[in-house]
């Protein structure tokens, strides 16, 4: 009779490398809260930022290092709803939300919720999606606009008070984005390691440089204009299906 070989144990544990990113990304989230309470605005909505740069490098890192994961991605989940829901959210409430009363907090919640329900969402579309578009805003970039605006406006002695109403209306904007059916080009097409003519570094070099200009403006326009896109996008697309038909 062959001796049966018991079978290999599965190995428990996480990938290390990648949900270090997430973690730092967590990290600078939860910063941005503590640092709005502190008064220091300007330096959480500058932490809000660089939670989305290590939020964009989690995931590169686990497809380059081959270490994807199912818990990579829930860890990655959470990071996002404290980092682009819970923390622009509380940090414009406290900078200028909380002058309006209870609907300056209702409006901080339907930021934080509609991240909740965009992520969510996210996630049980994620095998049938077209990588090509995302549905509904992006979080890093609702929460990129409410973080951009706090920033400039602190840059230019811009008070929470007196930019209450405009808070306002971003805050419920942001939110109700996040939950919308406006599709928004992924950019996840773009293959960053292939060959470019040399000009697309020349351009690079200058929207650079032209970021760097004015960080906080810059950052503000870039990231509004990017959720107008989304709008603009389905628009021009069903008026395309609706001319085809007629055709």
């Amino acid at each position: 009779m062959e001796e049966q070989i018991p079978p290999a144990r599965r190995r428990r544990g996480i990938y290390l490398l990648p949900n270090l990113f997430t973690t730092a990304a967590l990290f600078a989230g939860f910063y941005a809260i503590t640092a709005a309470f502190n008064g220091r605005f300007e330096l959480a909505a500058v932490a809000i930022f660089i939670a989305m740069i290590l939020d964009g490098l989690d995931g590169r890192v686990a497809r380059l290092t081959n270490t994807q994961s199912a818990f990579g991605a829930e860890y990655d989940s959470m990071a996002d709803m404290i980092s682009f829901g819970a923390a622009p959210a509380l940090v414009a409430y406290i900078w200028s939300l909380t002058t309006l009363g209870k609907i300056g907090w209702v409006a901080a919640f339907v930021h934080a919720a509609g991240a909740a329900l965009r992520l969510a969402r996210f996630n049980t579309q994620i095998a049938t999606a077209d990588k090509r578009y995302f549905q509904g805003l992006p979080s890093p970039s609702a929460a990129a606009i409410l973080a951009g605006f706090i920033w400039f406006s602190e840059t230019y002695g811009l008070t929470g008070e007196s930019m209450r109403y405009v808070s306002l209306g971003l805050a419920l904007m942001t939110g109700l984005l996040m939950v919308s059916n406006f599709r928004y080009y992924s950019f996840k097409d773009v293959d960053l390691r292939g060959r470019v003519p040399f000009m697309w570094a020349i351009l690079t070099m200058l929207v650079f440089a032209f970021i760097f200009t004015n960080p906080p403006l810059m950052l503000f326009l870039i990231f509004t204009a990017y959720a107008v896109s989304g709008p603009v996008l389905t628009l021009v697309g069903r008026r395309k299906m609706r001319s085809e038909r007629r055709i």
